[in-house]
């Protein structure tokens, strides 16, 4: 093993891998990104961000495996390899531990996945676990003292206002749609399913605004231009220090003619705020996710999402809209006091709010969350509650394809049936497109980032290939024309975005029909072994 004062040296080579994630994902509308000249939506914010953490005097590099392939070069090239885990990358990077050790390389892991999951990961030679800015001081302190491997994990958490700015050099910025940036951690909420509580604590903590604009003008001053993506899980889960953050972006981006515009994921309550909303519009915020989960007020009562309660789901959408954002949601299928007109309810929803980037998944049960410790108390858990989803493998993807992972209160034939109902029915041209229509009316688009030259002419080629795939498709065709006809009619400030919602069908087409099929080749399998389809419970 190699001790850890060579490591230490000036011209260590650390490389940096970020493995894949399945086309099939819903976030990964690779074909989206090919229609605007893009290979994958966004670079390894994690793995840039622990390499500003590691010793500045090793050299790195950066090969994601959604852009370009890992070769045997790049492993013969390294003297150590770093990478992370989501739950959706848990089997890519456990090969990639295989491989990496084929070559006699070292291998150092963290990431959400090995923080909520270690023992799966027993194999890499270091886990680095927890918050970066806590764990990473503490393995390059082992290397001053000669010692590598092992397991790094604090329960500190980190100030974010003694965080680095992301090595964002490291990026080869033509090859994503948008670039990450993060500024707070933690939510103030107590949803039941919920692990970022857990991962990230209740207290939101904050970037300072000089620290939020130090890092867009490191973007700026290497070049890059256009999207720039908050990646928080709740955005104004402080709405005090974000005021004061947003301000500050504001006085940044006039004064830079504003280069970037912003999306990010906010609570619902976001739709309660106009100060806020305003200050977001201000700076051109064009797209906003928000975890919906359900319609119903008994289900989000039990779940302990009483937030949503506070207005309709449909008024809060149309609120978000009229200050030019994008609703984007998650909604979520299997919680216990679910009935059967869930499914109806949540079609309604989704249709009336104008939402078409609708995530909607399987419930699961996640490690270390509420919702876990108590299907585990009940004996509702499949094995123990580690993995993803009862079927694993190739299937193993994302929240849309696995969860279920526990015994459901309703029978699971009903929660299937339903889930395959909703995808099928809210992603039908029809649907799709009805949706984009009220969206495009709805939005108040207050522009202000201005596009180089080099990406009008971008865009421009972008929408001749929305055209060439939605206008001259015989089934999306038709209803392609007739939304840009009354949205350039009746708002023509919405027709980017109605464009843009128009160019994301090119995947949510091809992956809702991908989740159909394969929840009724599950349900199938249930009808013809029920008793066998499903793991006993512990």
């Amino acid at each position: 093993m190699t001790r850890g004062h060579d490591l230490l040296n000036e011209g260590t080579r650390c490389l940096l891998v970020q493995t894949q994630f399945s086309d099939m994902s819903f976030w990964n509308y690779r074909d989206v990104c090919k229609i605007v000249g893009a290979s994958y939506p966004a670079p390894p914010l994690g793995l840039i961000t622990a390499a500003a953490l590691l010793p500045q005097q090793w050299e790195f590099r950066l090969i994601d495996t959604n852009v370009e392939p890992l070769l045997d070069e790049h492993l013969e090239w390294a003297d150590l390899v770093c990478s992370g885990a989501m739950l959706p990358q848990q089997n890519s990077v456990l090969a990639l531990i295989e491989r990496v050790h084929e070559y006699g390389r070292p291998i150092v892991l963290g990431g959400p996945d090995p923080t909520s999951q270690p023992g799966l990961y027993s194999a890499a030679d270091c886990l680095v676990l927890g918050e970066g800015e806590v764990t990473i001081p503490l393995f390059v302190h082992d290397l001053e003292r000669g010692r590598f491997g092992g397991t790094y994990v604090s329960e500190e958490r980190a100030d974010m206002a003694d965080a680095v700015v992301p090595r964002f050099d490291l990026i080869r910025f033509r090859d994503y749609l948008q670039v990450g940036i993060q500024y707070s951690r933690g939510c103030p909420f107590n949803c039941e399913f919920c692990d970022i509580i857990e991962l990230f604590g209740r207290k939101s903590r904050a970037k300072t605004p000089a620290q939020v604009t130090k890092e867009l003008q490191a973007l700026y001053d290497l070049g890059y231009r256009g999207h720039v993506d908050f990646v928080d899980d709740n955005f104004i889960g402080n709405k005090r220090s974000v005021v004061e953050a947003l301000a500050a972006v504001r006085e940044w981006s006039q004064e830079h003619r504003y280069p970037f515009y912003f999306s990010t994921e906010a609570a619902i309550t976001l739709a309660e705020d106009d100060a806020l909303l305003q200050m977001m519009r201000d700076v051109d915020f064009r797209f906003v996710f928000i975890g919906i989960e359900t319609p119903s007020p008994e289900v989000l009562t039990a779940i302990n999402k009483r937030q949503n309660l506070r207005k309709s789901i449909s008024d809060a959408v149309r609120k978000i809209g009229s200050y030019g954002m994008i609703v984007n949601a998650g909604f979520i299928l299997g919680f216990d006091d679910e009935s059967e007109h869930t499914a109806g309810e949540m079609i309604e929803c989704i249709q009336d709010s104008g939402i078409c980037m609708a995530m909607v998944g399987k419930l699961c049960a996640l490690p270390n969350t509420q919702l876990t410790k108590r299907l585990g108390l009940e004996g509702r858990l499949f094995g123990d509650g580690s993995g993803s989803s009862i079927q694993g493998g190739a299937t193993d993807i994302d929240q849309t394809t696995s969860g279920l992972n526990f015994l459901t209160a309703r029978p699971r034939l009903e929660v299937l049936k339903d889930f395959g109902r909703v995808i099928e029915a809210i992603y039908s041209p029809k649907s799709y497109y009805e949706r984009a229509l009220l969206t495009g009316l709805n939005l108040s688009f207050e522009k202000k980032h201005r596009p180089t030259v080099w990406s009008r002419a971008r865009r421009g080629r972008s929408f001749l290939q929305v055209v060439r795939k939605q206008g001259l498709n015989r089934t999306t065709g038709p209803l392609f024309w007739k939304m840009c006809a009354q949205v350039i009619r009746r708002n023509p400030r919405g027709i980017e975005g109605a464009v843009n919602l128009a160019a994301m069908y090119v995947h949510f087409r091809k992956q809702a029909q991908y989740i159909v099929d394969l929840t009724n080749q599950e349900i199938l399998r249930l009808e013809a072994a029920p008793m066998a389809a499903a793991p006993a419970a512990t």
